[in-house]
């Protein structure tokens, strides 16, 4: 018996994961979000290029390539992070169990 990988998957229902290079992970972006990837390359490169550490720049791009991910699904990354507002505000947003969930999702 072999073992099968087990992590991200592109297979339905997943969204393609954009390519894990600075330009990739930019062209995936949803427009509003552009500015703060832009400032913050600036300054995690401005950072490695002190240090001489890249360390700060591969963290950058883990970080940025999970949110040029989700926003794959425009629609869905959008109503993610308004729901994340609406948390954070301390409103009360609906929620559906975890096994829901993982049904919807063929887990």
């Amino acid at each position: 018996m072999t073992a099968e990988p087990h992590g991200p998957t592109n297979a339905p229902p997943f969204l393609p994961a954009p390519d894990k290079t600075p330009r990739a992970i930019r062209a995936a972006l949803l427009p509003e979000e552009v500015g703060d990837f832009d400032r913050e390359f600036r300054a995690v490169m401005a950072e490695a290029t002190e240090t001489l550490d890249l360390t700060v720049v591969t963290s950058f791009l883990e970080r940025w390539w999970r949110v040029a991910w989700s926003s794959t699904d425009a629609s869905g990354h959008r109503a993610m992070l308004e729901r994340a507002d609406e948390l954070t505000r301390g409103e009360d947003v609906p929620t559906r169990p975890w096994a829901e969930v993982r049904e919807r999702l063929g887990l």
